[in-house]
């Protein structure tokens, strides 16, 4: 490591955009794709990857990057183990937290909100989408669970893979959809002089209240 790092020094102004009330949708799940769009033409390295926090039964928060594989009823959806870590602390605290950062646009957006599981039809329509080396890795991780050594996914990967014969898998029971109903959403815009446009969606009986927070 360079002993001449000096972490503290690292920064960097943010000019390229600015964000006002006129130019905000008056729905922040319309404002969200918006900037999703803005984010896919601008080439963001993976825009749909976005940081899941959960919180288990100790009061301890725990995240991780997720990938956003769709906006349904204005809720986000992703998949993923229903055993592992976060399956386990949001089946005992529906409250969760996501948050995407765009750094090529200088843009972040923070979501809260409760989560449920899909339906398990949903969850295999999109189980039965992907690539079949995806397929099998969701059956054969027991995500966030101890193990001896990589061949013990290695293994059982080969074993599954080379005796398909055609057949199609199945979606294992442990794993699927999620959906997270926001109640609150954040748009931030990196702004010079870390004078940061912050604009916040709040829902009240059905209906969106917008407030601008100060950076």
């Amino acid at each position: 490591m360079d002993q001449n790092l000096n972490i503290a020094e690292i920064r960097k102004d943010y000019t390229l955009l600015e964000l006002s009330i006129e130019k905000l949708a008056k729905n922040p799940i319309e404002q969200f794709q918006i900037w999703f769009q803005q984010a896919i033409a601008a080439q963001v390295n993976e825009p749909n990857a976005m940081t899941l926090a959960t919180v288990n039964n100790a009061g301890m928060p725990n995240a991780r990057i997720v990938l956003l594989k769709g906006i349904e009823n204005n809720s986000f959806i992703y998949f993923t183990n229903y055993n592992s870590q976060k399956g386990r602390e949001l089946a005992e605290n529906p409250n969760a937290a996501l948050v995407f950062f765009w750094p090529e646009l200088q843009r972040q957006v923070r979501i809260e909100g409760q989560v449920k599981k899909i339906s398990n039809e949903a969850s295999i329509a999109y189980f039965n989408s992907r690539p079949i080396e995806s397929q099998i890795g969701a059956i054969v991780s027991p995500q966030s669970q101890k193990i001896a050594d990589r061949t013990v996914l290695e293994n059982a990967f080969t074993n599954i893979k080379n005796n398909l014969n055609n057949t199609p898998l199945e979606k294992p029971e442990h794993w699927g959809g999620y959906a997270l109903s926001p109640q609150k959403i954040e748009f931030w815009q990196g702004r010079a002089s870390r004078l940061h446009d912050r604009f916040c969606f709040e829902l009240h009986a059905e209906n969106w209240e917008l407030t601008r927070l100060a950076p």
